[in-house]
Order: C-alpha cells, then structure tokens, then sequence
C-alpha cells in the first residue's frame, strides 16, 4: 500500500467515526435537548469512549456545527434538484415534504432545538447565523441564474419569502396541523397562486 493509498485509507476511518458520532448526537439531542445530552451518553450510543469522541469533536458545540453543516448542504442540494420548478415546490410545501425528505422531520426538530441553544449561547448564535447567511446566499445564487433580469434587492426578497414559506412549513410539520385540517390540493393551488403572482416567467419562457 503506498503512501496515497495509506492517507485515503485514514481520511475515510476519520469520516466514519464522525458519522458514527454524529448519528448518536442527532439521537441525543432529539430526545435529550442539547444540556440534557450528555458526552457520556452520545459516546455510548456511538460504542466509542468519551476520549475517542473528542479526538474528532472538541466539545458539543463542534457536534452541533457539524450536524448544522450537513443539513445545511442537504438542503442546498435540494433547492438545486428543484431547479426552480415552482409546481414541484408547491406540491412539496402543500405535502409538507420540502426539506428533507425521510430526514425532515428530525432535521427541523434538531434546527428548532439548535435555534433554543442560541439564544443562550454565543457560540451555537454563531454557527446559525453563519449557516442560515450561506443558504441565503444560495438560494439568490439560484434566483440569479433563473432571473437574471431582476435586481438583488427582488432576488433578497424572493429568496427571503421561500425561506418563510419553507420554514413555517416545516414547523407546521412537526405540530401536524395542516395535515390534520387543510385540503392539500387547496394549499397547492393557494402556493401556485402565490408564485404566479411573484414570480415572473424566465426570459427563456
């Protein structure tokens, strides 16, 4: 084995433990919040020792950046496989299915409970805010290559109003209330009608 070989081979124990590590934490904090989690106990559902954990992750903190990173990514892969199909996103949003697809629900609870912990700590404030700034950035990055017509103040304001619609989606989620109550079909119609008026066609259209 050479030494490439040898470095590749490292890198990829490296990145399973993390994952082994985060897959603990995200259990942790679902059903532990954040000062309830313990290093003790995400050691022992990841069946690593509380020393080997923080060879990877220095302190819960890091834990959090890094599971607020990945979602993160998730997310702006997604918003770019919708390639602005604006009746695809309104079905995801009426469906309540938008974010993450199997992770969604999970993913919002861990964000919901992140936001809570940033309130209280300066450094959770900051790796949101960050996160949150990135995919803003994306989604008028997005905006940009689709209309390219419009001014970065439309484009803020476009993205901004997706970031609403999908985030009071996906609190809606967690509580069940529109699916318990609203006609699908009805909120779809209602999203389509929305982008119809705020969004003008493509000049390609």
């Amino acid at each position: 084995m050479d030494r490439n070989e040898i470095s590749s081979s490292k890198q990829q124990r490296i990145e399973e433990r993390r994952d082994q590590i985060i897959a603990a934490a995200r259990i942790c904090f679902r059903l532990h919040g954040f000062h309830g989690a313990g290093m003790a106990e995400i050691a022992s559902l990841s069946k690593l020792s509380v020393g080997q954990i923080y060879r990877y992750f220095t302190n819960k903190e890091a834990i959090i950046e890094e599971i607020v990173r990945r979602i993160v990514k998730h997310r702006i892969k997604l918003m770019w496989d919708h390639d602005n199909d604006l009746s695809l996103v309104a079905d995801e949003l009426a469906n309540q299915r938008l974010l993450d697809g199997e992770d969604a629900e999970i993913n919002q609870a861990l964000m919901l409970e992140i936001a809570a912990e940033a309130t209280r700590n300066i450094q959770v404030e900051k790796i949101l805010c960050e996160a949150d700034a990135h995919l803003f950035h994306q989604g008028c990055e997005m905006m940009k290559q689709v209309y390219p017509h419009l001014d970065a103040g439309r484009i803020a304001a476009l993205s901004e109003m997706m970031a609403v619609l999908s985030e009071g989606t996906a609190l809606r989620m967690l509580t069940h209330q529109q699916q318990q109550h609203v006609d699908r079909s009805q909120m779809k119609a209602l999203f389509l009608l929305i982008f119809g008026t705020l969004f003008p066609p493509p000049p390609s259209a």
